[in-house]
Parts: structure tokens; C-alpha cells; sequence
């Protein structure tokens, strides 16, 4: 077993976290959850990562909570652990894995937040008169596509069949058909963004790529300008699997158009669907 500090494996988990393409935000979350973990384990006069223990651990979660933590932020810290002693226990620098005889805390999921006609309307008027804004809504609203899928699009993964989503973090590649609605939107961004030599799809007037913070804050405040309440971007993922699930659309095909690795997760969502009609292959408009 070889030995390191704390800091310095933190630092190293940091560092293979980039080496492996890992998205910018799933970079900065962990490497955030495990610097609060070293920092508490600091405090407690632990130096190196094999000094740790389960109660070390325990110590560290009680405290979040103590601090106002909900239990699924808590369970995310768990997760967050667990990823870091992996990263360990594959390069030496532990035998045991604490992390592993921590229970996650139990906690109910929310009920996805499903836009009605009403406001999915209301959300592309406010957006109709910036075409790249509302290419964006309508990717996300006719496509289910995860925002970090959007913000990584380059120019040739628009093709003929559909968006080519390339692979991101753990999720398999795929391609996702494009409706008139969302083809003609994105025709529109295509004609005002600038010539510029970034790739990707999505850019600033000055050709930079477009974040996903900077995306998602855009896309909150046209949902403030719609007076859209309690509403947030994934929200027009749910509503994109909850409008062909009504329509009838087959559970596998949905399954993976929107890219979840489990079925399960899509059929979640069939207890928000007060009446599905009779199931077919194809694609509706929202």
C-alpha cells in the first residue's frame, strides 16, 4: 500500500477526474464534496487517508446535517465518498473502504415538475425573439436531452436522423430525432451565430462556448419572464418524457431516446401520467 496525505490525494483525485473527460461541473461537485471531507477530517487530526474510519465518516455527514443539509445532499457526499475511496482503493493508497459501511439516509424523491400547454407556450413567446434562447428551449423541450448533452453539441453532430449525443460521463452515445419544430428553430440560430472557428453548437457574440450555468441561468430567467413558478431546465426533460408517455409512446423506445440506462427510470415517471393512450412508435410535437 502506498502512503498519502489527505490533501495531496484529493489533489490527485482531482486530477484523474480530468484526465478522464469528466464534464466541468461533475469535476468542481466532487472535488468540492471531498474538500469539505478532508477539511472536517483535518480538524479531527487525521493526515493520512488510511487513518480514516467509518465514524470518522459518520462525524463528517452528522455535521452537514446539523448544518442544513437535506438528506439527498447528504446522500450525494456519500456518493461523492465512495467515488473518492474507489479512486483509492484502484491506485493502492487504501485497502479498506469505509465509505462502503455508511448507510445512505432515506429520503422520498420529488415528483418531477411537468410544464402544462400553458406555460411550455408561454416560455417559447417570451423566448421567440432570441433565436439562440429559443433554439435552446426547443432542443430541450422536444428532445429530452440533458443540458450538458446541449452545451457539448458540436456542428457535425447535427445530422439528417437526428442529433448525434455523444457520450457523457457514464451515459452511452445515441441519436435523438429531430421534429420540424425544433429542426426549423435551430435553422433559425444557425442563420444570427456567429462564423466563428468553435465547433460547438451553442456560443457567446464573442465565439466562446456557451456553459452550461450561463445556459441554464439564461433559460431561468425567460421562465421568470414567462412567470413560470418553481420551474428549472431539467423540468423541460420531464416534460418531455411525461408528454409521449401520454401520447402512448413506447416505454423502450423512450427509454432510450432520452438515454436512461435503466427502464425503471423511465416508467417512474408513469404514476404522473393520468392516462396514457394506446402505445405507438412515434414522436409527438409538444
Amino acid at each position: 500500500m502506498k502512503n498519502i496525505t489527505l490533501r495531496d490525494a484529493h489533489k490527485a483525485f482531482t486530477d484523474y477526474l480530468k484526465s478522464n473527460n469528466r464534464s466541468g461541473a461533475t469535476i468542481v461537485a466532487y472535488a468540492k464534496d471531498i474538500e469539505q471531507l478532508v477539511d472536517f477530517l483535518t480538524e479531527l487530526k487525521r493526515a493520512d487517508v488510511d487513518e480514516v474510519t467509518k465514524e470518522d465518516i459518520e462525524g463528517f455527514l452528522g455535521k452537514l446535517s446539523e448544518s442544513g443539509y437535506t438528506p439527498k445532499s447528504v446522500s450525494r457526499k456519500i456518493n461523492s465518498t465512495r467515488t473518492f475511496y474507489r479512486f483509492l482503493k484502484v491506485n493502492e493508497y487504501v485497502t479498506d473502504d469505509p465509505s462502503l459501511l455508511v448507510a445512505h439516509p432515506e429520503y422520498q424523491l420529488a415528483a418531477p415538475r411537468i410544464l402544462n400547454p400553458t406555460e411550455y407556450r408561454a416560455l417559447r413567446d417570451a423566448a421567440r425573439n432570441d433565436t439562440r434562447m429559443f433554439a435552446i428551449i426547443e432542443l430541450l423541450l422536444q428532445t429530452g436531452i440533458r443540458i450538458g448533452e446541449l452545451a457539448e453539441l458540436r456542428m457535425e453532430d447535427v445530422r439528417p436522423e437526428g442529433l448525434y449525443i455523444r457520450p457523457f460521463e457514464k451515459h452511452e452515445e445515441r441519436v435523438v430525432p429531430l421534429n420540424k419544430s425544433a429542426r426549423e428553430a435551430l435553422e433559425r440560430y444557425m442563420k444570427t451565430r456567429p462564423q466563428v472557428v468553435e465547433t460547438r453548437v451553442f456560443i457567446t457574440k464573442s465565439g466562446r462556448p456557451f456553459l452550461i450555468r450561463n445556459i441554464r441561468t439564461a433559460v431561468e430567467r425567460y421562465f421568470r419572464l414567462a412567470e413560470i413558478k418553481q420551474a428549472k431546465v431539467n423540468d423541460l426533460r420531464h416534460t418531455f418524457i411525461a408528454h409521449h408517455l401520454k401520447h402512448g409512446v413506447s416505454l423502450v423506445l423512450l427509454s432510450k431516446i432520452v438515454g436512461h440506462k435503466r427502464l425503471s427510470t423511465t416508467e417512474r415517471y408513469l404514476e404522473f401520467v393520468p392516462e396514457r393512450a394506446k402505445e405507438t412508435s412515434s414522436l409527438t410535437e409538444l
